[in-house]
């Protein structure tokens, strides 16, 4: 049978993939999860490609909530920081990720990259003044009236703190018209478009200057110190945002940094949800502007999940912990579940009782069945043994390169179960066991072999980034036409959270 290459085996390209760094205030939960789930699938789907991948997650553990909450739980904040970045850090192997590195912000390079940054910034555009303003903790963000609704953060729903102090402040509106012209010529890739829309139409409203320290005082002596005032701490996102290029060794110019950062024929992707996209897709670019390191780069925005309808917050009690859907599920089934339940242009709804609806449909009684089922009648026909399909058609067979490009994993998991679905509808329309009574073998071999067996192969392939053992285990068992059961039935209550 001839083989069919991807052309993508033609187009190599380094990528550079990141996640954003989590706050370590508590511990992660599903949302948490499923970004770094959704980064670990780009990874895997580039790598599949031959692609060259530098895949990179961490903690940012300089803000002033990760203070308060060490303050609340009555622990040194170090202690506390480290406490629960050991979690995050740890949900690499709870949830099978292929992460290349994993920065924490208290690390001394990083610190050292931070204030490398801030001295590279040109001159004009730093500057000191006294400033009054509406301060929301959560967002680690200055808010104008016009941000607030009822006098609250939208996002946190708490009334943010009155602050009056001396700070440094960086001149954003000097970059409005350098961003817009990055943004339309798509050097700063803002995905989905509607959010891209509503970026521009946030830089059109007029950028003003914010606010990029605190006084020592106020950031109770932790974070980062700004360079030559030991008065002042950095603001935390100005601290944040250089992860990305901290971890690359920024600091000396290392190897890293050279050749995923400055080399500009590689792809830079930041994996983000929609609350911080501002600040990944004006505030970052600016300061990299100013700095002389900007590289066109990709914001992948993603919305958020809940649960039952609500939006996830420790004072309702709704948060779900990725152990315990891992717990139920398996590593593999979670992977699937938070993305198939992650829709690209709103945000997503979970529940025990909505998972386990999930599961049972799609992995259990659509993909493990149509597996075994198939194997069972290719034995009971003895139809093999069958010759392996080379795995490179997959990617443009399923149709999913289009979505992955920009970052749409939703999709393309849609499509790859879409064409499980179909061939399960084609074993129930074609009816193998009554061409088998009648004595079509030749009907029936093209069937169960051409028509199913061999896009089993290429499923297993195009499956691999989002359930990578769960399609080693299929990819064995057609090639061995040994079927165990992939998905097992779950116990009869489920959780009712």
């Amino acid at each position: 049978m001839k083989k069919v290459v991807s052309s993508a085996i033609f187009n190599l390209m380094k990528y550079y993939i990141t996640t954003a760094i989590d706050y370590v205030n508590a511990k992660p939960h599903v949302g948490h999860a499923f970004e770094k789930v959704q980064a670990d699938v780009l990874a895997r789907y580039h790598r599949e490609a031959g692609d060259d991948i530098y895949f990179l997650s961490g903690t940012d553990e300089n803000s002033l909530k990760n203070v308060q909450a060490a303050e609340k739980a009555n622990k040194p904040v170090a202690e506390f920081v480290l406490e629960n970045a050991k979690v995050f850090s740890g949900l690499k192997e709870l949830l099978n990720l292929s992460y290349d590195q994993f920065i924490r912000t208290t690390e001394d390079r990083h610190f050292r990259g931070v204030q490398k940054l801030w001295n590279s910034f040109k001159k004009e555009d730093i500057y000191s003044k006294n400033y009054k303003g509406f301060y929301c903790v959560g967002c680690e963000e200055f808010k104008t009236e016009k941000d607030l609704v009822g006098g609250c953060c939208p996002e946190h729903g708490t009334k943010p703190e009155v602050v009056e102090e001396e700070n440094y402040f960086f001149k954003l509106s000097a970059y409005q018209d350098k961003l817009l012209e990055l943004i339309e010529k798509n050097e700063i890739l803002i995905t989905p478009d509607f959010r891209r829309n509503e970026v521009i139409s946030f830089i059109k409203s007029g950028l003003e200057d914010f606010s990029i320290s605190r006084s020592k005082k106020r950031a109770k002596n932790w974070g980062v110190p700004v360079p030559d005032d030991p008065d002042q701490i950095m603001y935390v996102w100005v601290d944040a945002l250089s992860n990305y290029i901290t971890a690359l060794d920024y600091a000396t110019d290392g190897e890293l940094f050279q050749k995923y950062w400055s080399d500009n024929k590689g792809k830079k992707i930041h994996v983000i949800g929609k609350g911080i996209l501002r600040f990944h897709a004006i505030y970052w670019p600016a300061m990299l502007l100013s700095a002389g390191v900007f590289e066109p780069l990709q914001v992948a925005s993603h919305e958020y999940l809940t649960i039952n309808g609500k939006k996830m917050s420790k004072s309702l009690g709704n948060i779900i912990g990725p152990e315990e859907i891992v717990s139920r599920y398996g590593v593999d089934a979670t992977r699937y579940l938070l993305l198939a339940s992650m829709p690209y242009l709103s945000d997503g709804d979970i529940s025990f009782p909505k998972m386990d609806e999930k599961y049972t449909a799609d992995l259990s009684n659509n993909l493990g069945n149509l597996i075994q089922r198939t194997i069972a009648m290719i034995k009971k026909y003895d139809l093999g043994p069958i010759e392996v399909l080379d795995k490179q058609e997959t990617m443009e067979d399923l149709n999913i390169c289009d979505s992955m490009r920009v970052a749409n994993t939703f999709s393309s998991l849609e499509k790859i179960m879409s064409y499980v679905r179909s061939k399960n509808q084609l074993i129930a329309e074609k009816e193998p066991w009554v061409l088998a009574k009648e004595g079509k073998t030749e009907e029936l071999r093209n069937l169960l072999v051409s028509n199913i067996y061999f896009p089993l192969l290429q499923i297993s392939t195009a499956l691999q980034p989002f359930m990578p053992e769960i399609a080693l285990k299929m990819k064995k068992q057609l090639e061995t036409l040994e079927a165990e059961p992939l998905f097992p039935r779950l116990e009869q209550e489920a959780n009712s959270k």
